[in-house]
């Protein structure tokens, strides 16, 4: 029997680790105070949440993630070209 079609490759991603390492750091330096997150998990599934000064202050969390929809949103564009 074929497996069925998968939009993500089953691997682990190494610039996923790296991005999430480089985050850890720069949290445990002082750095990053809060994050508002969205994860990406196998078979479609996500995680939505925020942590630290983003959970306190979700007016500013909401302004972050509207600047990260606008350039998601540019990368779709360049995409379409």
């Amino acid at each position: 029997m074929k497996p069925p079609y998968s939009l993500v490759a089953d691997t682990i991603s190494k610039d996923t680790v790296e991005c999430l390492e480089q985050l850890l750091d720069e949290a445990r330096r002082g750095r990053i105070i809060g994050m508002a997150y969205v994860a990406m998990l196998k078979r479609r599934e996500y995680i939505v949440n925020t942590a630290g000064e983003a959970h306190r202050n979700p007016t500013f969390a909401r302004g972050m993630l509207a600047a990260l929809d606008d350039q998601l949103g540019e990368k779709v564009k360049g995409q379409m070209l």
